[in-house]
């Protein structure tokens, strides 16, 4: 008899005939027809509830075959198998069991997994190789388990939530390590996204100054957490940051660094150490600011700000800092920069009018211009007053990218009179008042094309600079002649090169071009702009817009 049931397990039906115990299911892990005959026992009816679920686990555990995990891929890859069901994954083989069985063996099963969830992770030593983590094929049974919806495979609620809360505290318990182990079907990524909001609300706890995963863990935050994991979240990363800024750091990298030195026999300089040292903080901080960027939150938003302003930092730090926040408010987008608190964009304006290098400046007034215009239009108009026109250029630049048309004249007559005003703001804002939409900005133009300030004339007479065709020529014949007070004059500026009101003209009666200086309105019109004109066809010029 027991040579005739060795024989019949050579097929699965013969299964059937013969007696089969736990110690058969263990000992079929690990041989070449395995899989098949464990894969029958899951599926027939015959054996014992408790002996089905034993097989599942089996098939679970069983060690990869060809780098596979085959509860996963193909439990039986033969091709004419026995039971053309087991050509699939433990999935499929519990779907195309009758509900009533598949509710007796998944039930078990999932509390099994649980189990297996909950026992302690592996203890990593340094300097020894990396242990095997015997939860990692359980884990992928549960989120496959999970995910299985045709047909639902975890129909009970309260034991669904229990598994949640499984791979929930299995992914905290050793997150860094269980995040990048080799050989799994479902990565830690998809289990949390599975999961939801609660599967990463322990991870701000995790979010120490020496974690290996923010990056990630930051990731996870901001897409899938609630508003309470990423304040968490932000706050722990400011820590992480404040850290890197301070001596407790310096001490810590500086001792790891020379050894890192002499491991590698090298022997920089003190000041290349120093250089070495800086770099590496940088590193860490650029890390981190990226991380708050994706968490936002009050913590973020107060220590940017902060860092922005501080002068003791480089150009680079201080411009990521400002790049870290957003003011959009646009879904998806992180809880940063806050619209109704008067005191965020007090903060930005007075970076943005400071002394600042151009790159911080840049980021102030980019996130000013993320803002609502009636909540930032009168901190960038107040900017109009400073005598540093690039500045004055940048405000005004955020601000008619705000506006539209029926704002052109307040703004022209906001523009300095009796302060320096460069050529360049004149172009600039020519350029950029064409482009609003809302009505026509010719028209709105051309009354302070003949009066006004300097500064206003110039900056809507550069309108044709941008946009006027040879067509329009004629328009502009009025403001070559003087008026009854002699020539208008135009605006200077000689606080630096980049600013003085010069043109480029043809030599007179040689070849080549020369400088002029442009010291009236008529000659801002004939040497600046009329030339321009002058080379661009009708076709081309900006239509007017509706």
């Amino acid at each position: 008899m027991i040579a005739l049931c060795i024989a019949a397990l050579g097929s699965a039906l013969g299964l059937l005939g013969c007696r089969v115990d736990e110690n058969d299911v263990h000992r079929w892990e690990g041989t070449v027809q395995g899989p098949k005959k464990l894969c029958a026992v899951l599926l027939h009816d015959k054996y014992e509830t408790s002996l089905r679920v034993e097989s599942a686990l089996a098939i679970i555990r069983m060690k990869p075959r060809s780098g596979r995990r085959l509860a996963f891929t193909q439990i039986d890859s033969d091709v004419e198998a026995e039971n053309p069901t087991c050509k699939g994954s433990l999935v499929d083989v519990l779907s195309a069991l009758e509900p009533e069985a598949q509710k007796a063996i998944v039930g078990p099963l999932v509390s099994s997994i649980i189990v297996e969830l909950k026992k302690p992770p592996p203890v990593y030593k340094e300097g020894e190789p990396i242990p095997t983590d015997g939860s990692i094929p359980y884990k992928d049974a549960a989120y496959a388990l999970l995910m299985a919806d045709k047909p639902v495979l975890i129909s009970d609620e309260a034991q669904k939530k229990d598994l949640k809360i499984a791979l929930t505290e299995w992914a905290m318990a050793d997150f860094e390590h269980r995040l990048e182990a080799r050989g799994q079907a479902s990565s830690m990524d998809q289990v949390l996204r599975a999961v939801g909001s609660e599967a990463v609300a322990g991870l701000p706890k995790l979010m120490v100054r020496d974690a290996r995963k923010l990056g990630e863990m930051s990731i996870l935050v901001a897409d899938i957490g609630d508003e309470k994991a990423k304040e968490a979240a932000s706050a722990a990363l400011v820590e992480a940051a404040q850290w890197v800024l301070g001596e407790d750091w310096a001490k810590v990298r500086t001792k790891e660094l020379e050894k890192q030195n002499a491991d590698q026999k090298l022997t920089p300089t003190p000041e290349q150490f120093k250089k070495q040292l800086e770099t590496l903080q940088d590193d860490e901080l650029m890390k981190l600011f990226q991380a708050l960027r994706r968490v936002g939150g009050r913590p973020a938003v107060d220590f940017a700000l902060g860092f922005a302003a501080r002068k003791d930092q480089s150009d680079k730090r201080r411009q990521t800092a400002l790049a870290a926040l957003d003011a959009t408010g646009k879904p998806g987008k992180p809880k940063s920069l806050d619209k109704s608190n008067p005191d965020d964009v007090k903060r930005l304006v007075e970076i943005a009018g400071s002394d600042a290098p151009d790159v911080v400046l840049d980021q102030a007034f980019r996130r000013l211009g993320e803002m609502p215009r009636e909540v930032v239009a009168d901190k960038l108009y107040g900017l109009f007053k400073t005598d540093k026109w690039k500045v004055r250029r940048a405000a005004a630049a955020t601000l008619l990218k705000l506006s539209n048309v029926k704002h052109i004249g307040e703004f022209l007559k906001a523009l300095p009179d009796g302060k320096p005003f460069a050529m360049g703001e004149a172009l600039t804002y020519g350029a950029l008042l064409g482009e609003l939409k809302e009505g026509k900005p010719l028209d709105e133009l051309k009354p302070f094309m003949n009066s006004g300030t300097p500064a206003a004339r110039t900056s809507a007479i550069a309108y044709y600079f941008t946009y006027g065709t040879s067509a329009e020529l004629p328009d502009l014949a009025p403001l070559l002649v003087d008026g009854e007070w002699g020539p208008a004059p135009a605006p200077s500026c000689d606080t630096d090169p980049e600013c003085k009101w010069i043109c480029e003209v043809p030599k007179e009666g040689e070849q080549g071009r020369e400088q002029k200086e442009i010291k009236t309105i008529s000659d801002f019109v004939r040497y600046c702009i009329q030339p321009a004109m002058k080379e661009r066809k009708p076709e081309a010029g900006k239509e007017q817009k509706k």
